[in-house]
């Protein structure tokens, strides 16, 4: 680990200047549980590390207005997950944060540094000789003739194949969230769908934000279909591990006929992953088994298989299909 200055933030205007004036290499630090691991690893090493911890601010849950769910950028993953007003009516979004991490780093991490996790690649963590793109730009992708296991299937690209990791952002984007960020140049919101990339040929550069900006909160419209949700995570165990293949479900039925359904895909894609194809084979379709394989193949159209991977286009599709039938159960 190198050496690096520390400045806690009063406020979040006061953050937003310190990250500016001191310019590259400065990083804001939240609930520190992605930002220590990798400067431990050496993947990162900020000359200057601006403390946002103790903005009061920024960590607040409101569930109480009639529009919309607000989630502070420093709320505990552990806090969101246990609402009761979550868990009953938006349970993809108490599952995605209760199916991440362990119950110690969900007890520190904020919900705003855990849509910013970097990818968990092997090939990006190991460090020499390996080459990354995403470490260093230019230097190749070893993971394009290494064990891909768990590496993309969608959006990857010849620079980059690493998997977005997280899982929140998986449901927030089924949810049609958005982010209010705060930067240099003031505020703007976006939605979660557009804070993250596909590699291209620039896989270092991961999300939208400018420099300098900071995720102020998360926004969730209100929606009745909330109650039938669900967030389906398969992993190698059960506990403490990334996706193999996961699906956000969120329908709107009519009797057994789907009026709306909103499928966004995790495990599988360099980004969260909307699977748009399946949601609009199943509107004014019968929800049966059939139909929501059908429709877990749709989401899973374009994937790539590399050496290893092969096997979750298949896992992935009933991944999607058993999220459909579970979330059916609760409509």
């Amino acid at each position: 680990m190198q050496p690096f200055s520390y400045t806690r933030a009063n406020s979040a205007e006061a953050a937003v200047r310190a990250v500016a004036a001191g310019g590259p290499g400065t990083h804001f630090l939240a609930g520190g549980t992605t930002l220590y691991d990798l400067m431990k690893l050496n993947v990162e090493a900020p000359k200057r590390v601006v403390d946002i911890r103790g903005l009061k601010e920024l960590d607040r849950i409101d569930t109480g207005g009639r529009r919309e769910l607000v989630f502070g950028a420093l709320a505990r993953m552990s806090d969101v997950a246990s609402h009761p007003e979550i868990v009953a009516q938006y349970p993809a979004l108490s599952e995605s944060l209760w199916r991440a991490a362990s119950p110690q780093l969900r007890n520190m991490a904020t919900l705003g540094g855990n849509l910013l996790q970097r990818t968990r690649c092997a090939y990006f963590r190991g460090g020499e000789p390996f080459a990354c793109n995403k470490r260093k730009p230019g230097s190749g992708c070893a993971a394009q003739q290494g064990i891909d296991r768990g590496h993309a299937l969608l959006g990857g690209s010849d620079a980059c194949i690493a998997v977005y990791p997280g899982d929140l952002a998986i449901a927030l984007v089924a949810f049609d969230a958005r982010i209010d960020l705060l930067g240099p140049d003031g505020q703007r919101t976006i939605a979660v769908e557009e804070l993250h990339r596909e590699p291209g040929a620039l896989p270092d550069i991961e999300t939208t934000l400018k420099p300098g900006e900071l995720i102020l909160r998360i926004r969730v419209p209100k929606t009745a279909m909330g109650r039938s949700s669900t967030y389906h995570k398969i992993r190698d165990r059960e506990s403490y591990a990334f996706a193999l293949a996961s699906a956000a479900v969120v329908l709107d039925m009519d009797g057994d006929t789907v009026r709306e359904a909103r499928i966004a895909v995790g495990g599988l894609a360099t980004r969260p992953w909307r699977a748009r194809g399946a949601e609009k084979f199943l509107a004014g379709k019968t929800l049966t088994p059939r139909t929501a394989r059908e429709a877990g193949d749709a989401a899973l159209e374009g994937a790539k298989p590399g050496h290893d991977n092969a096997f979750r286009i298949e896992l992935g599709a009933r991944t999607v299909a058993d999220a459909l039938m579970i979330a059916r159960q609760r409509a």
